[in-house]
């Protein structure tokens, strides 16, 4: 196990005085503790957390109250320092599959600490304190029969249903299918589109760009759900690029689109509802997602079928194997990292090869059993340690030789604090959370493993991601944070709007990584929020989020700081559209801003007519 020097960050921890105050707990030489008795923060400030890892969860150490999210219509719980549920894409730049200085090739999600459009019918999400993390929480239930996958509560406080996201102790269940039979397996659908312009991109008589004013970018194309969908619709997963293609799934298929003109290259039908999807993909542009193992409400995340987004032909089918009454009724989450594509899940894992499915490596022998990863440029590993005691687990953090599973090294936080989510596998920033102390922070982590630094934002700034995803069982997914950017020595992040006057609006701050300080902060335009959405030629990307009266746009700042400059402004023609969307997830790929939907409601009046996609150029 590696440790930071002293296991000392350079700087202290999240709005805390730079003097630890008497009391505070000194991380140990060799072995991690249980620290004593948290020291009281002043006033205002959140609890400082242990100087190992910091624990990355809701604003700044005391619990947010979520807004409304779209994910599959359960309750969303909030993540480290404010941070909000999202899909399970990424952030950019180099959305998925290509290696950025950015979190590990993400685009970015709503959420930002500010109610979000939800889809009709979606109850209102809990507040701090539901599930979100690891696999092993302190809440008392029972498990009515192991070997049904049902979604109840498990004896004596150990195991209990998880999601990345929310507390609703329901699966999902799309129905049987719409068509009179799902095929067995997935086949390539005929070609949608034949030239006309109607078929996967804009309709021919759209008209959108009409009345485009000086200085607007254009309407690159407008895509509209064609897939008939269950009553309690579908979440849309992706996008993964390759080449010229932006590929997207929902529900029962997978399909590539041309980013030029949106228009569907090929589909890949699929037998069953899609439950996992990975943040990026293979080098070679092959993908492995999961899929339910049936069609009825007992079945579960556990198939991976793997897709060549270059062709969109289907390749290897495989079911992972399970042990264990636990294990048996885990979903899995996904991650891709090089040829390697591991399944996490409850106290298991396995690696697979993209190529040709190959196992590669299983769950480590010894008492720290790997649950979840966060691909990319880099393979790191959550894990936990049993010891015993639900209330006050033992976590480790590794990165992972992706062909053969051995431990690049580890680094073991204080017992309590739970890993949470990557917000950047290169550089590493990483969310704990201590859930008994109701603590959360966030730390960078050098090359091999040792502390960096952990975040201290100026006191009164609540910094807020967006981190969540889709409902599992006895699972999660580490990966999948967005509203966020990252260089190779700098984080941004946005802080939650400020609403006390008329009209709310919020800033940029950049933490330097090696310290954890901000090194600057920058306002949004006045009356309006931004977010950070990647990096692109050494500026950091925002998203101008749209109002009622005005559109979106996609801005820049410098490295150092300083004004805002518009890259693209979207126009006002279409903000009806852009406003409009479910859970909107922003990207900048290619010098086009894609303004993606996550979620498409199922109800059959209007169905077929809503907007998924608006993709704006110069």
């Amino acid at each position: 196990m590696s440790q930071p020097p002293s296991q000392q960050p350079p700087q202290g921890g999240f709005g805390a005085p730079q003097e630890p105050p008497p009391g505070t707990p000194q991380p140990p030489q060799d072995q991690p503790q249980a620290p004593a008795q948290p020291p009281q923060a002043p006033a205002g400030q959140p609890a400082r957390p242990p100087q190992t890892p910091p624990p990355g969860g809701p604003a700044y150490g005391y619990p947010q109250t979520p807004p409304a999210q779209p994910g599959y219509g359960y309750p969303q719980a909030p993540g480290p320092y404010g941070q909000q549920p999202s899909g399970p894409y990424g952030q950019q730049p180099g959305p998925y599959g290509q290696q950025a200085p950015g979190p590990y090739g993400q685009p970015t999600q709503p959420g930002y600490g500010y109610p979000q459009q939800q889809y009709p019918g979606a109850p209102a999400p809990n507040g701090t304190g539901g599930p979100g993390g690891g696999p092993f929480k302190g809440r008392t239930g029972i498990l009515a029969a192991a070997a049904v996958a049902v979604v109840l509560l498990v004896g004596a406080g150990a195991w209990y249903v998880v999601s990345d996201s929310g507390d609703d102790p329901k699966k999902p269940v799309a129905g049987p299918s719409k068509d009179p039979e799902a095929p067995e397996e997935p086949s390539e659908s005929p070609s949608v589109d034949e030239g006309d312009g109607t078929g996967g991109g804009r309709e021919s008589n759209d008209d959108l760009n009409a009345g485009r004013k000086a200085g607007e970018a254009k309407v690159a194309w407008l895509q509209k759900n064609d897939v008939d969908l269950p009553r309690n619709g579908a979440e849309i997963r992706g996008p993964w690029f390759v080449g010229d293609t932006i590929v997207r799934a929902m529900y029962r298929g997978i399909s590539g689109y041309s980013v030029a003109d949106g228009k569907k290259k090929w589909t890949v039908a699929l037998p069953a509802d899609i439950c996992a999807t990975p943040n990026t993909v293979s080098p070679d542009g092959k993908i492995v997602i999961g899929i339910e193992n049936g069609t009825t409400d007992r079945s579960t995340c556990s198939v991976m079928q793997m897709v060549d987004l270059n062709t969109g032909k289907a390749g290897w089918k495989s079911e992972v194997k399970k042990s264990g009454a636990f294990d048996l009724i885990s979903d899995i989450s996904l991650a891709i990292s090089g040829d390697t594509v591991t399944a996490g899940r409850t106290s298991y894992s396995s690696a697979y090869r993209v190529s040709d499915g190959k196992e590669l490596f299983g769950t480590p022998t010894g008492n720290c059993k790997t649950f979840a990863f966060a691909g990319g440029p880099k393979l790191i590993a959550a894990a936990n340690c049993r010891n015993g005691d639900a209330d006050n687990p033992q976590h480790q953090l590794q990165e992972l030789d992706p062909v053969t599973g051995k431990a690049k090294w580890t680094y073991q936080p204080p017992r309590g604090w739970e890993i949470e989510k990557t917000y950047s596998v290169s550089p590493l920033v990483v969310s704990l959370e201590n859930k008994k102390k109701k603590q959360w922070s966030v730390a960078a982590f050098t090359d091999n493993g040792k502390l960096r630094s952990q975040l201290s934002p100026a006191k009164g700034d609540l910094v807020v991601a967006d981190c969540g995803g889709t409902f599992a069982i006895f699972g999660q997914k580490l990966e999948g944070c967005t509203g966020v950017a990252a260089d190779a020595n700098t984080f941004y992040m946005a802080t939650k709007p400020d609403t006390t006057g008329s009209t709310g609006t919020n800033k940029v701050v950049a933490f330097d990584l090696n310290t954890g300080k901000p090194k600057w902060t920058a306002p949004a335009p006045a009356q309006r929020t931004v977010r950070p959405i990647g990096m692109d030629a050494g500026k950091v990307v925002l998203y101008l989020e749209p109002r009622y009266d005005k559109a979106g746009a996609i801005l820049t700042l410098p490295p150092t700081g300083g004004a805002t400059s518009v890259l693209l402004q979207h126009p006002e023609g279409t903000n009806r559209i852009e406003n409009g969307f479910f859970g909107d997830l922003t990207l900048y790929q290619g010098g086009r801003s894609y303004v993606l939907t996550t979620r498409v409601s199922g109800r059959d009046e209007g169905e077929m007519e809503q907007a998924t996609a608006l993709v704006f150029s110069k």
